[in-house]
């Protein structure tokens, strides 16, 4: 699905279509959660959406999709995994997915939003570890306000290119997302000095 069509979806629908897209991206709607945030970041440019509830909502989207996966996995158990190997090309993901897990624990909740379909399978792992909901939610919400906020304001700034930048970050992750934040710090700064009166 490009932007365009995302957004045509957000102006009919609104903000329902900005929650469900992202909510059901746990279960495989083929979105990137990337560009559907971005979208709402862009239609909220446009006037189509308030830019605060637009936000909200789409952080609401993010968040209850992937709590979902966790619930899932702490409810189903191991049994959800064998779920998961049944999906077409998924065994690479769930690979990725165990490394950062065993590697980094709740900081792997972090690390996978960078990684597409990685974010979501993530929480079930941490589920079927058993990771007190608490923790995960410490992890999972903190990073995910971060992570949506980024790529809502990429939306507002640049929603022209939606469709591009989406590829790139789904190509690129880690890497992608690295340069995504410098440039945010940056134009940051500079709007900071801009404003700063001489003297």
């Amino acid at each position: 699905m490009n932007a365009d069509t995302l957004v045509t979806l957000i102006g009919q629908y609104g903000y329902a279509a900005l929650f469900f897209c992202l909510w059901l991206g746990i279960i495989g709607m083929p979105i990137p959660d990337e560009a559907v945030v971005m979208a709402g970041g862009f239609a909220a440019s446009l006037g189509l959406l308030h830019p605060v509830t637009a936000f909200c909502i789409t952080y609401l989207g993010v968040i209850s999709g992937l709590s979902i996966g966790y619930g899932l996995g702490r409810i189903m158990g191991p049994p959800m995994l064998n779920k998961l190997k049944k999906k077409k090309n998924i065994d690479k993901y769930l690979s990725k997915s165990y490394g950062l897990v065993q590697r980094y624990g709740s900081y792997s909740l972090c690390i996978s939003y960078a990684l597409p379909i990685v974010r979501h399978l993530v929480p079930y792992l941490v589920g079927i570890g058993r990771m007190p909901f608490i923790r995960y939610a410490f992890f999972s919400y903190t990073i995910g306000f971060i992570w949506t906020l980024a790529f809502f304001i990429i939306g507002r700034l640049f929603g022209k290119y939606i469709d591009k930048i989406g590829m790139i970050v789904h190509n690129y992750g880690l890497l992608a997302l690295g340069v995504l934040l410098a440039g945010i710090v940056l134009l940051w700064v500079a709007i900071r000095m801009r404003s700063k009166p001489a003297s």
